[in-house]
């Protein structure tokens, strides 16, 4: 048995668990590991220009490859940076491990300088984070930590590591097995209760697939097709969910939920039988529980058995892996006799579209509308409010495409780190990223990550001046009182402006120059007929990151739309 270092071990357990890319920020409680992966050149060390971006990232190149995206951030600030974008991933399921540099054993408690009790921080935002208190231990830890962090409900987990557990010498010996006392993920599929939900299935006049994002990290979009296409039934998606079947399929009803459209909502509050799959039931999805699916029998497969029945009461819960679920259930559904059922949801779904016909000029559904048409082989990723949900709407999603999003969370700035961070596992895919001019600003830093590690991704900024969101629900439900959302408001400006076209200074930054500034390709469209330009250029830029800042009407707004509170049958189609 021979004897190396703790960051000796750390890094050969990397290599051992398959790791190829790390995304790393450096400092003095991690100078040594990052001394020992200098020496290495099997895992490629990413260097973003702030650890929460850094984690994003990680989470992006997670998401998009099935794999499990791994962190390194020093201590005190750099680990508390990572907060968010833990919860995000913890949200979302998303698989992490994320190494924290820590003071030595003995100044831990004691104010020390960059001293944080991340452990502390982060209990409650991830599967598991430890500290390793002893050499002895750290290779045992490191194996438990990626098992964890990959199966049953994948999530994120944070090992915190002492200094002086990095530089103690100990065995070098790596685990090849685990065993976790209390930690035994869900491996199969409980017959009878799957029987029992196929029966009533079998009985069911207006029955509803509602699939949710377990479906997608379960990677079983092609068995979940297959089981619509062999029983008939129409399917509703979380934006979770989405691309879980085909956007174009003939069964895909659209998105549930705040700004999903009319004949989704629809019929998931008539349908008889609610079939769920990978969901969490949340708020944006259920409106007032009092009134969601009221006549409806529910039947919710999920992994994780505390998210059953924790907002929504079901009927039939199945503890059980999407991917196995499905599959076993195409052995014995069958085709149901809905035909008028489908036919009454799709009418619906044709007589009410979703769409920005009242809007004029350069509009986020022509935007997308382009992307659909020039892109396949595609992963897109969104930051969080009025983009996120125009492309939820409008992004068609079909084979291997994928949608990256924030959607427990809600979180800005998540956008282009995730974008960067999918560009590097998939080299060969387009990537995009949709972002608001509000959104992108939290994490513009990545502009030069983006550059640094040459990567053709796609920026496109809807530049509305607003925190859009949040201003459209002022406009609504606050008289257009517009607290804080104005992003050209200036000291000198009239507190209370209502009116975004008169006398307004000029927009900062300048999103082109900025771009060009980094040495990335910057292009601004303000016209209809320059949006598929915009795009031929950004395709034929294959050697960096491309800016396309969109000026959009700042008046805009996401329709359908669910208030907050009201049920899903509240639905405000228009103003």
């Amino acid at each position: 048995m021979r004897q190396i270092t703790g960051n000796k071990l750390l890094v050969r357990a990397l290599k051992e668990e398959g790791v190829d890319t790390l995304f790393g920020y450096p400092g003095a409680c991690t100078i040594d590991i990052s001394d020992e992966l200098y020496k290495q050149d099997e895992i490629r060390v990413i260097l973003p220009r702030h650890e929460q971006a850094l984690v994003h990232a990680a989470d992006g190149y997670a998401r998009s490859t099935g794999k499990v995206g791994v962190c390194l951030v020093t201590s005190g600030p750099g680990a508390t940076n990572l907060v968010t974008g833990i919860a995000t991933a913890n949200y979302d399921s998303v698989p992490l491990v994320c190494f924290t540099g820590q003071v030595p054993m003995n100044l831990i408690g004691n104010d020390a300088f960059q001293e944080v009790d991340i452990v502390g921080i982060t209990r409650n935002i991830c599967k598991y984070a430890v500290t390793v208190r002893k050499r002895e231990d750290l290779a045992r830890i490191i194996k438990n930590a990626f098992y964890i962090a990959r199966t049953g409900k994948p999530g994120p987990v944070l090992v915190d590591i002492p200094k002086d557990i990095q530089l103690a010498m100990g065995s070098d010996e790596y685990p090849d097995e685990v065993n976790i006392r209390g930690y035994k993920p869900s491996e199969g599929v409980h017959s009878g209760q799957l029987k029992k939900a196929l029966a009533e299935l079998n009985h069911a006049k207006k029955p509803v697939f509602l699939i949710g994002g377990g479906v997608n990290i379960a990677h079983a979009r092609k068995e979940m097709q297959e089981l619509c296409e062999l029983t008939g039934i129409p399917v509703v998606t979380t934006i979770m969910g989405k691309g879980a079947i085909p956007t174009d399929h003939p069964l895909y009803v659209g998105n549930i939920g705040m700004h999903g459209n009319l004949a989704s909502n629809k019929a998931i509050m008539e349908c008889d039988v609610l079939f769920s799959i990978g969901t969490r039931f949340n708020d944006r999805i259920t409106g007032t529980i009092d009134t969601f699916a009221k006549n409806a029998k529910i039947i919710h497969i999920d992994i994780d058995a505390a998210s059953i029945s924790r907002n929504i009461e079901v009927d039939i819960p199945i503890v059980a892996d999407a991917k196995l679920a499905i599959t076993k259930m195409l052995k014995y559904a069958k085709k149901l006799d809905i035909s008028d059922w489908v036919a009454e949801i799709m009418e619906v779904k044709k007589q009410y579209p979703i769409n920005m016909n009242s809007y004029k000029g350069v509009t986020p559904e022509k935007i997308i509308k382009t992307i659909n048409e020039m892109y396949d082989d595609l992963i897109i990723t969104t930051d969080v409010g009025q983009n996120q949900l125009w492309t939820t709407q409008y992004i068609a999603l079909g084979g291997e495409n994928q949608l990256l999003t924030s959607g427990g969370l809600g979180t800005m700035g998540y956008g282009l780190p995730a974008a960067i961070g999918a560009k590097i596992g998939n080299p060969d895919k387009n990537v995009i990223c949709i972002s608001g001019d509000g959104g992108v600003q939290m994490n513009i830093q990545e502009m030069a990550t983006a550059v640094a590690q040459e990567l053709p991704i796609t920026i496109c900024i809807l530049n509305n001046g607003y925190l859009g969101n949040v201003r459209q629900w002022q406009e609504l439900f606050f008289n257009k009182r517009y607290s804080s959302t104005c992003l050209r408001y200036r000291k000198s400006c009239n507190h209370d402006c209502q009116n975004p076209d008169k006398c307004c200074p000029k927009y900062t930054p300048d999103f082109v120059k900025l771009a060009e500034s980094y040495e990335a390709l910057g292009i601004r469209v303000t016209k209809e007929e320059e949006i598929k330009a915009a795009f031929e250029q950004a395709k034929a830029n294959t050697k960096g990151p491309t800016v396309i800042e969109f000026y959009i009407d700042p008046t805009a707004n996401v329709f359908p739309m669910v208030p907050g509170g009201k049920s899903l049958n509240d639905m405000i189609m228009d103003c």
